[in-house]
């Protein structure tokens, strides 16, 4: 694509082999997806559940390993309450009841696995499958940007008071617990009036929440929505979602890391998804531009497609963008590989390329791969400016057209699959075709 491009390179590769700061994608002195993950939650026999939960959880409650427990409709966590789940706990979603847990704002929920004993949401189907059930949501006081700085989640919610599925307000420090070591699976189910579940929605949820080694697996939804607030993500999973694996939403501020999406384009949505969506509002007429529009710093991702045959998925249709990014929402993405889409980002058409608009869409130290087209603006197959900003040897971004096998350092292990870059063995090219 330009000249300079294998110099960049082949300092990529020198400087990235010696310093783990300087490497590209998810990182790590050994995989971290090893232990309490799982790529293969249909083998996994759980057990049948021994409580239920349903209605509002009201008084301080402990969830306990040598249990298991169903989710019987939606479950609210409420009245400042603090769920705490112990590790190894597994919680059932119920497909009759579409069962679902909320931590409604005020509550907490302590649900701090282990990486060698994770705690584990998921259906309770003999045979499992995407949106079996609902989803998990965790609501806070920290800001967004609709009028009056609140909303409600709906999704058919059944909440004995309208407080239970409100979120927002002015406490950016909002604590709503812990997430660790947590893998949600099968996910997602469909309503009729309001689409999709999400497996997990976090709305307007403070910074001093912690979320870190969350795995989804097989949602019908997203598997991460983020509705306003300001949270810090790190080392999430998003594996196999049939719509956005990320989506950030309505203000929100968020610095995501070392994380992981892993599509697949025989299971996405009839509407198409991505791994990354990032927008400041829906209806433009129903957010405060006054506020904080949203904003994404995204470091250290690896987000990947997987084909069996790439050229001919893409021919017909399979395959699209990784990103797409909405006016008046920033994203500053650095070190982070694309790899296996057509193309790797798209701008909404209403986002002009001037440098205005791409100061606050950033991308540096980037390594594409293996897409068809790097950067382009919705519906226009021009993208020469795009192409040359993005391409200026200030920020540093690398383009290969690599496989695979040659990319990652075991992208084909069904049950331990290792998605850090293959650092020594990489061949990037010097130049960029856009067509193939």
């Amino acid at each position: 694509m330009k000249n300079y491009t294998l110099i960049i390179c082949l300092l990529f590769l020198g400087v990235g082999s010696v310093s783990a700061q300087q490497e590209k994608g998810i990182i790590g002195t050994t995989n971290w997806l090893n232990s309490w993950t799982e790529f293969r939650p249909n083998n996994v026999e759980y057990g049948e559940p021994t409580q239920i939960l349903s209605g509002n959880i009201t008084k301080n409650t402990k969830l306990l390993k040598k249990d298991i427990y169903l989710l019987l409709g939606n479950v609210f966590v409420t009245d400042s309450t603090t769920l705490t789940i112990e590790p190894g706990t597994v919680i059932i979603g119920d497909f009759k009841t579409n069962g679902s847990l909320t931590i409604s704002k005020g509550s907490t929920i302590i649900a701090d696995g282990l990486e060698t004993d994770p705690i584990i949401f998921t259906s309770n189907k003999s045979v499992k499958k995407a949106g079996d059930w609902g989803g998990l949501f965790i609501l806070g006081d920290a800001p967004i940007n609709k009028f009056g700085n609140s909303s409600s989640v709906n999704f058919g919610l059944k909440p004995t008071s309208y407080g239970h599925i409100s979120y927002g307000g002015s406490n950016v420090k909002s604590n709503s617990g812990i997430l660790r070591y947590v893998r949600i699976e099968f996910a997602g189910k469909r309503t009729k009036e309001f689409g999709y579940f999400s497996a997990l929605t976090l709305a307007g949820v403070g910074n001093k929440t912690i979320i870190e080694n969350v795995m989804v697996s097989y949602c019908d939804g997203n598997s991460f929505n983020v509705i306003g607030g300001e949270v810090n993500l790190n080392k999430m999973v998003s594996f196999r979602s049939s719509s956005n694996d990320y989506e950030f939403n309505y203000g929100t501020q968020c610095n995501i890391s070392n994380s992981l999406a892993i599509r697949s384009p025989y299971v996405s949505g009839v509407n198409g998804s991505r791994c990354m969506y990032v927008a400041s509002y829906d209806k433009k007429e129903e957010v405060d531009l006054t506020r904080k529009g949203t904003s994404v710093n995204a470091e250290n991702m690896t987000l990947v497609n997987i084909s069996d045959d790439l050229s001919a998925d893409i021919q017909v249709g399979l395959v699209k963008e990784a990103l797409f990014i909405n006016p008046d929402a920033s994203l500053n993405m650095s070190k982070t590989v694309i790899s296996g889409f057509n193309p790797a980002v798209i701008l909404d058409n209403e986002i002009a390329v001037n440098s205005k608009n791409l100061d606050r869409i950033k991308f540096t130290e980037m390594y594409f791969n293996n897409s068809k087209g790097n950067i382009f603006t919705e519906n226009n197959s021009n993208n020469a400016d795009l192409e040359n900003w993005y391409g200026n040897r200030a920020f540093f971004n690398v383009y290969s057209k690599g496989a695979d096998s040659e990319t990652f350092i075991d992208s084909k292990n069904s049950k331990r699959p290792d998605f850090r870059l293959r650092i020594n063995k990489i061949i990037a090219s010097n130049d960029y075709d856009n067509e193939d």
